[in-house]
């Protein structure tokens, strides 16, 4: 990957985990950028296995909602097992 879209991909790891944090509670830089990044793979897994399309023309709000979804679904999940 190049720098660029690694730091893209690093960016919206961490405001998707911020948004999930405003949801659930909780947070730090790190804790942003860990659950965002594992929310971006869940949240996509998740969303194309139900087949649902967020139908928003823009692609970087339409991951960062992605990824937030499957952020706040990470740590539910975790909170569930702790």
């Amino acid at each position: 990957m190049e720098t660029q879209a690694l730091i893209m991909f690093a960016v919206i790891g961490i405001v998707a985990g911020w948004i999930a944090s405003i949801v659930t509670g909780g947070g730090g830089l790190i804790r942003y950028l860990i659950t965002g990044v594992l929310g971006a793979f869940v949240g996509g897994f998740l969303l194309s296995a139900l087949g649902i399309s967020l139908g928003i023309a823009n692609p970087l709000v339409a991951q960062i909602i992605t990824a937030t979804i499957g952020a706040i679904v990470v740590v539910l999940i975790a909170r569930l097992i702790a």
